[in-house]
């Protein structure tokens, strides 16, 4: 039996996502749709992708107003409250560029299952895109990779 290929096991046409959509609307695609990453495409080409790890605001840490405990009562320092309040909006406001990983690791169509598997590992990433030349044409997770073991057996 021949060797499985990425393209033999990945989900093809995955849903893909543009920069400049909201943080919000990427995360209610992913539950909508029930899939944990979002290849990001920019005038059709790949240039990043977000996981449901870059939905939990990695990179939009909002720090919480400093209180003062004084006389028995909380006051909230000023200038700490300007800032989480520019933090706050800076995290609803967020994009998908904002938290992507741009440049993401991905694989060719031919590639061979083991290989694919041995990237995963390698680069520590749970989903890769794959490539026909430079377009997207599906996704491969780990998951796939486990269910392509079953298969071979």
């Amino acid at each position: 039996m021949a060797e499985f290929t990425a393209r033999d096991i990945m989900t093809p046409d995955p849903v893909t996502v543009e920069r400049g959509l909201s943080v919000t609307e990427a995360a209610r695609l992913m539950v909508d749709r029930r899939i944990g990453a979002l290849p990001v495409l920019e005038e059709g080409a790949l240039v990043g992708i977000v996981t449901e790890g870059d939905l939990i605001m990695r990179d939009v840490k909002v720090e919480f107003p400093t209180y003062l405990h004084l006389l028995d009562g909380f006051i909230m320092y000023p200038p700490a409250t300007a800032r989480f309040e520019s933090e706050l909006k800076k995290a609803v406001g967020a994009t998908v560029a904002d938290v992507m990983s741009a440049d993401p690791v991905t694989v060719q169509a031919d590639t061979p299952v083991a290989d694919v598997a041995t990237l995963m590992v390698d680069r520590d990433v749970s989903r890769v895109p794959v490539l026909e030349g430079d377009a997207l044409v599906g996704i491969v997770s780990k998951s796939d990779i486990v269910r392509s073991l079953i298969l071979e057996g």
